[in-house]
């Protein structure tokens, strides 16, 4: 009978000393990781053996709960930006972090309810929507399996099932829009995502709102409503740049649409900001990188996704939440893109 054997239980701390490794080399071992050696590997299990060590295994172990986020791009430093700070919160709640990417084509019920009996296999106590819309039936199939479902700029129409978390998109297209109204431009021009997006619907009226209280007219002719990518922006200030006469600025519902605006005035010999003045929104790190540097409304990424994570872990809880509706504040950080209104 061996020594451990004769004063109980045998634990992971005498198979290491029996094997002459660090406790941690034994419990990775036993995990399966592969920062192993096979020599160490085969010596540490031939120990484990000897001693009859029956401590847990990782079948064994209690699940983490988990969080899921479901996005539809990641590539984007909006995505990116948000994504690492809710990894960085859900590490410090001891919580698991899953990612999906959103269904492709129309949900039935059926679909919605394997795919949440899958997540709750899995660990999930909640989801945390990114950017995307949320299809009825994952609504009902969450609801009815007591899912709590947050949603971070959620594209469609808002649903007393789900809380938002966002910015204040319509304060901060109006303040973006009142900067280069009081640089004296007058032919003012918006670029902006999907219409069916309810940030980008409450950008567009906050753009709307700055042109009505300085008396400025509406031109349909001068506002586009398209993806919230480079490619959209780039394509879309091709067009309004070939207006006769053009726009002296352009409004943009967010940096990726304002750098596609920047190329495209390079490329037809615009000049920024001295014949065109840009302006975006999100607050990115590339807005500090473009050339000219980009003025931009930032909204608290950051905050935003900590604040999911808080909001489904409580509600998970049983925890209701301050608000169905989150709103962090937005802030105009002016560079060089914007400037006064060129003399006609």
């Amino acid at each position: 009978m061996n020594r451990q054997s004769r004063r109980g239980k045998v634990t992971l701390n005498d198979v290491a000393a029996r094997a002459g490794v660090a406790p941690s080399t034994v419990s990775k071992v036993l995990n399966g990781r592969s920062d192993v050696s096979a020599a160490t590997r085969e010596h540490v299990l031939a120990v484990v053996a000897e001693t009859g060590y029956a401590g847990p295994r990782p079948r064994d172990l209690p699940r983490r709960p988990a969080l899921v986020v479901v996005l539809d791009f990641m590539a984007s430093p909006y995505a990116g930006t948000v994504l690492q700070e809710i990894l960085a919160a859900a590490t410090e709640a001891g919580t698991e972090l899953l990612l999906r990417l959103a269904p492709d084509g129309p949900v039935g019920a059926e679909t919605a309810d394997a795919w949440i009996t899958e997540l709750q296999a899995a660990g999930a106590v909640g989801l945390i929507e990114l950017a995307v819309p949320v299809p009825e039936p994952l609504l009902a199939a969450a609801g009815a399996r007591g899912l709590p479902v947050a949603a971070i700029d959620p594209l469609g129409a808002a649903d007393s099932r789900v809380v938002t978390i966002g910015s204040t998109n319509w304060a901060g297209a109006r303040s973006a829009t009142d900067h280069v109204i009081r640089l004296g431009h007058r032919r003012i021009a918006w670029i902006g995502g999907p219409p069916h997006s309810d940030p980008s619907a409450e950008r567009f009226q906050g753009y709307r709102a700055a042109l009505d209280a300085a008396d400025l007219p509406f031109d349909r002719d001068l506002v586009r409503h398209d993806a919230f990518t480079v490619e959209a922006g780039f394509a879309n200030a091709r067009s309004l740049l070939a207006l006769d006469p053009r726009p002296t600025a352009v409004v943009a519902g967010n940096d990726e649409i304002a750098i596609g605006v920047l190329a495209a005035a390079k490329e037809l010999g615009v000049d920024v900001p001295g014949d065109l003045s840009v302006t975006g929104f999100d607050g990115t790190e590339l807005a500090e990188w473009t050339s000219p540097g980009l003025t931009s409304v930032e909204q608290p990424l950051t905050g935003m996704g900590r604040m999911a994570v808080e909001t489904v872990l409580g509600m998970a809880k049983g925890v209701k939440p301050a608000s169905q509706h989150l709103h962090l504040a937005t802030t105009l950080t002016v560079r060089d893109s914007t400037g006064p209104a060129p003399a006609r």
